[in-house]
């Protein structure tokens, strides 16, 4: 693999990792901000018998981020890719 196409890749990583703190960073801080409404409206109102629903707003973008924590942090299919071409060019070559 030539310098310059790894440098791409650490690139992209560092890219994907960026992207993911940023999203990481605004689903706390919408996720904080949507149980704040829920607890001034609902929850302290009902004696927090109303229905939780910022729990269907974590769920959702959650596992979104977890894909995206995923992608960033255990590559793509073309590291994988590289990976497996790696131990196979070594088994063959013992």
């Amino acid at each position: 693999m030539q310098e310059q196409e790894k440098d791409e890749r650490l690139w992209r990583t560092a890219k994907r990792r960026a992207e993911f703190k940023r999203s990481l960073f605004s689903y706390i801080v919408v996720v904080c901000f949507m149980w704040g409404v829920w607890w001034f409206t609902m929850g302290r109102s009902q004696g927090f018998n109303g229905y939780p629903w910022p729990i269907w707003i974590m769920l959702g973008w959650g596992l979104g981020l977890a894909f995206q924590f995923f992608k960033a942090y255990n590559g793509d299919k073309d590291d994988l890719a590289q990976q497996e071409y790696e131990r196979l060019k070594k088994e063959r070559e013992q």
